[in-house]
């Protein structure tokens, strides 16, 4: 009963960031950039960034913690269409590896309607279709219990990335998007994310956003 419970207010929280979003999007202006994805493009705190950048960007986050492509798709107007972007960032899918009937076949096929939906509506946009980063399953966390992430682990293991990430390169390739390769300088030498750059060993502490951002800047 309390993981039914859990899943119930994960989504109302979830329909109550979409419903935040949509009033934000009315004081929005369009044609600006906007990031989209899961919690690994909502927790990156561009906002915060963009006070010590030499050029200022306006850059609306719509990342919503916890979204899978089927649900991204389900949600394309609020995050999206809405603000009519001429620059769009993406980083979703991970949740899906983490499913337990996780399989890259899904995945591909889901984003790959997500993708074909924003060229058909966004044919001007910039599109940059985001690797995603590294996971550590083997370093310590304060105050996060390994035994808590395991089943996480075993199935969004960095192989697991690796192979999605070559497979969305590829997707992004067919509709002529660009594939960012955000992850240099995440890594340690055993190919995990640096520790020191974790939460709980897949969401990143603002150090690790600061690699991602460099690696992007020069698309923004």
């Amino acid at each position: 009963m309390a993981e039914d419970v859990n899943t119930i207010e994960i989504w109302d929280e979830k329909k109550e960031k979409l419903r935040k979003y949509q009033y934000l999007n009315a004081l929005a202006r369009k044609g600006e950039t906007v990031f989209a994805g899961s919690s690994l493009m909502e927790f990156f705190p561009i906002n915060e960034f963009q006070q010590i950048l030499d050029q200022r960007y306006c850059i609306y986050n719509r990342g919503i913690a916890g979204y899978v492509t089927s649900e991204l798709l389900a949600s394309m107007e609020t995050c999206i269409f809405e603000l009519e972007p001429s620059k769009l960032f993406i980083n979703i899918g991970t949740n899906d590896i983490s499913a337990p009937e996780y399989t890259l076949e899904g995945l591909i096929s889901n984003y790959d309607e997500i993708l074909s939906r924003i060229a058909k509506r966004l044919p001007n946009c910039q599109v940059y279709v985001m690797s995603y980063y590294p996971v550590n399953g083997v370093a310590e966390f304060p105050h996060v219990p390994k035994e808590s992430m395991g089943d996480i682990f075993e199935r969004r293991t960095n192989a697991a990335i690796r192979e999605a990430n070559e497979a969305i390169e590829r997707l992004a390739g067919k509709f002529g998007f660009t594939y960012i390769d955000v992850n240099e300088g995440l890594s340690d030498e055993d190919g995990n994310l640096k520790a020191e750059f974790g939460t709980d060993g897949i969401h990143m502490l603002p150090n690790g956003y600061a690699v991602v951002l460099r690696n992007m800047l020069k698309y923004l």
